[in-house]
């Protein structure tokens, strides 16, 4: 029986509602334990809530998973870990909420890929400083 082969996911993680700081370490744990072995962690920012107004500042930052599953399979496993969390719904159509956790796939190896519910590099990403500026941390040679 061979191996399943590892593959690099970057994710981008961000919380604005409780204690964000123990918030994110703990779905790092969460990401580490489920999804496969986290590599880097970049450091986090304070950044003014994205695309709606919220008086409640979020934390972001980025990690680096070395794993097995496929992108379909770790997009339902970070979902799950968002919902264990405590996060009850996902942003759709551009209506975005407060929330204790936020999990985002938004690279995996050089993959893409254009499903109506996954799209790998995250479509928004390069819009936003508060992923590129950890995730360049993590990934320097991200262009």
């Amino acid at each position: 029986m061979s191996e399943k082969s590892s593959h690099t996911l970057y994710l981008g993680l961000g919380s604005n509602l409780g204690d964000k700081r123990r918030l994110i370490e703990e779905a790092v744990c969460l990401l580490n334990d489920r999804v496969g072995r986290v590599t880097r962690k970049s450091s986090l920012i304070e950044t003014e809530p994205w695309g709606f107004s919220s008086p409640n500042k979020f934390l972001n930052g980025c990690v680096a998973c070395q794993t097995q599953l496929s992108p379909r399979e770790a997009l339902r496993e970070t979902q799950e870990i968002e919902r264990e969390m405590g996060r009850s719904t996902k942003s759709h159509d551009g209506v975005y909420h407060d929330r204790p956790i936020d999990i985002d796939i938004l690279l995996y190896d050089d993959w893409h890929i254009n499903d109506t519910d996954l799209v790998v590099p995250h479509p928004k990403m390069k819009d936003r400083n508060f992923v590129m500026i950890p995730l360049r941390e993590i990934c320097p040679d991200l262009s």
